[in-house]
């Protein structure tokens, strides 16, 4: 399945070999020791290390629920009217299909399969970047993309990448699309990155995003089992990212978002950096992590040790 695919979750393993989760993470673990795959958090990979990037066919077979209750999350940030930039990536194009019915949006991306999303949106004014065609994830690239972004400005930036930590923030495996992806969180007054948790704890080689300048995080709860995505996410709320964790008990139904940390680093944005705005559209079916003491710790703790 993974030489088919290039990318496989432990879920779906499991589902089609009948067996439970434990008994494939067992045998993955032997297949690794073979030589013959790469674990990831959730799932297995071809062989490849920090060079290695999966193509759209792959990564469209992965954590796809997971991807879907993040992007109905982080369509809730999203007001009418806005002027918003969408990168490339298939999170990104789950989150495209629900911003099609928010009035008076516009969106800047170099995804064509962002604009494919958006094409029959009558509401929704879709702006594309020039450059270079990627094929291996259908995106625009290249010197033209990054120029056609100098002197852009909106509210917000949707990012997503091969990897995310708290030490280097978000990263990808491909050079063209690092130096795109920073020209769209240049045109932005805050930086959402959506991620699973099978990206949390990974590092790829380009960095596209520190951690400083996330502004929130939106991902998915991680497995009990999966200590290291837990332990990342406290790490990200302790450097002031605010993070969204779609599905979570905690905070469901609404409430404002626990504010970042009143004291951070500076953060190379063009013009003022705004905090995460009080008023909006409250996140549904969230948890919110941040300065939020003790209770919110505590459910990190508990996610921890489940």
């Amino acid at each position: 399945m993974v030489r088919a695919n290039g990318a496989v979750s432990l879920r779906e393993l499991a589902r089609v070999v009948q067996t439970s989760e434990v008994t494939v993470r067992r045998d993955v673990r032997a297949l690794e020791a073979e030589g013959l795959l790469d674990r990831r958090h959730g799932g297995a990979v071809l062989p490849g290390g920090f060079t290695r990037e999966s193509g759209f066919p792959q990564k469209s077979h992965l954590a796809t629920a997971e991807k879907t209750a993040i992007a109905d999350l982080a369509a809730n940030l999203v007001e009418e009217g806005e002027a918003i930039v969408v990168g490339a990536g298939t999170t990104t194009q789950e989150l495209a299909r629900r911003l099609a019915r928010v009035p008076g949006l516009t969106v800047v991306t170099n995804s064509l399969l962002v604009a494919q999303a958006l094409a029959h949106a009558n509401r929704v004014e879709v702006v594309m970047t020039g450059g270079t065609l990627r094929g291996s994830n259908y995106a625009l690239v290249g010197s033209g993309a990054e120029q056609s972004l100098q002197g852009l400005r909106v509210s917000r930036a949707f990012l997503s990448g091969s990897g995310l930590t708290a030490e280097r923030g978000l990263s990808t495996s491909n050079m063209l699309s690092a130096s795109v992806d920073r020209a769209l969180v240049q045109a932005a007054a805050e930086v959402v990155v959506l991620a699973d948790h099978t990206k949390l704890g990974q590092d790829t080689m380009f960095q596209t995003v520190p951690t400083d300048v996330i502004t929130r995080l939106v991902t998915d709860e991680p497995p009990a089992h999966d200590d290291r995505a837990a332990t990342e996410l406290q790490a990200l709320a302790d450097q002031g990212v605010q993070i969204a964790v779609a599905g979570a008990s905690g905070n469901a139904g609404g409430g404002d978002p626990v504010p970042a940390r009143q004291q951070r680093r500076d953060v190379p944005l063009p013009g003022p950096r705004r905090g995460v705005p009080g008023g909006g559209q409250a996140l549904r079916t969230a948890t919110v992590l941040g300065e939020a003491g003790a209770e919110q710790r505590a459910r990190v703790a508990d996610m921890r040790r489940r």
